[in-house]
């Protein structure tokens, strides 16, 4: 299992746009990604659209990504780079 923690720049947080870009993309992965808020509350799989949506995180709040299975180093990678590319 891999881990990182990303805060959101994008300046309306997780919404349809790169939510779907970002289920499009966890599809494409032989990994689990799941994308948990800071606080706990809220957890979600990456790639289910209307769940990450259903989360509300905004602008300036922190998620823990976990990549599990697969090709965890390179797949974990690639997240965030996606992350840091569109939110």
């Amino acid at each position: 299992m891999k881990q990182f923690q990303y805060t959101i720049t994008d300046p309306v947080g997780i919404h349809a746009r790169p939510a779907g870009l970002l289920a499009k993309a966890a599809k494409a992965l032989d990994s689990t990604v799941t994308i948990t808020k800071a606080d706990g509350s809220k957890s979600a799989a990456a790639t289910k659209l209307m769940a990450l949506m259903g989360m509300g995180i905004k602008t300036g709040e922190t998620v823990t990504v976990t990549v599990e299975g697969g090709n965890e180093e390179a797949n974990c990678a690639a997240v965030e780079q996606f992350f840091k590319e569109n939110l």
